[in-house]
């Protein structure tokens, strides 16, 4: 048995190793390091992570997308069968709705309903700044959250037509341990989840720029 539990402590080790390497998946080493809309909320993160995704559409064609996330909104563009799988109920759309549209600072972008068990009260994220098009900067602090935090979402224009999407987040160290721990026991998921976010949403562009029609994820 305690070789079995020793087996379990290292892989979760590596785990949370493994996501430590890739916490900025896919970012340029410009990406990583530029300042970005919103870093400014939390001066002096103890953490710090930037993933991003190249999209073969238009800037305005992914923030489209983008602006719609919320679980009772468009959804999270990332693993709807996981988060349903433990309740969640989010349901990414396939269309773009015009009363999704339109985000501005003080809204609330829901990720865990009112009523879920295990979190009662809900969890989402105050909007604390947008820039349609650009810019879409969420909030986190305490005392609502046990985290101070930012999640920011920026679209880059390329050339040909081209955009980058990046995920930005930055945190404090919680002041309350269990905060800690639970915030890098669930870092591995977290980057996972946005990563496949990011795809979401470029996956969702790029088809409707095309002309096809965006599978549902």
């Amino acid at each position: 048995m305690l070789r079995g539990l020793m087996v379990t402590a290292a892989g979760g080790a590596a785990a949370l190793q493994a996501s430590h390497l890739r916490r900025n998946w896919g970012a340029t080493a410009e990406e990583v390091t530029a300042a970005l809309p919103g870093d400014e909320l939390v001066p002096d993160p103890a953490e710090q992570t930037t993933i991003a995704v190249m999209v073969h559409a238009p800037a305005e064609e992914a923030w489209a997308w983008l602006v719609q996330m919320g679980q009772d909104r468009g959804g999270m563009y990332s693993y709807d069968w996981l988060e349903n799988l433990i309740g969640l109920d989010i349901h990414t759309t396939d269309e773009i709705r015009e009363e999704w549209q339109h985000l501005s600072p003080g809204d609330r972008v829901v990720v865990v309903p009112e009523g879920y068990g295990p979190i009662p009260a809900g969890y989402s994220f105050r909007v604390a700044r947008v820039d349609p098009g650009r810019t879409l900067v969420l909030r986190q602090s305490p005392p609502e959250h046990p985290w101070n935090g930012v999640w920011s979402f920026h679209l880059l224009s390329g050339a040909d037509g081209r955009c980058r999407l990046l995920a930005r987040s930055r945190t404090e160290v919680a002041q309350q341990l269990a905060a800690r721990v639970a915030g890098r026991v669930m870092e591995p998921v977290t980057l996972l989840m946005t990563r496949r976010m990011l795809h979401g949403i470029k996956e969702h562009a790029e088809r409707r720029a095309s002309g096809r029609r965006p599978s549902v994820g």
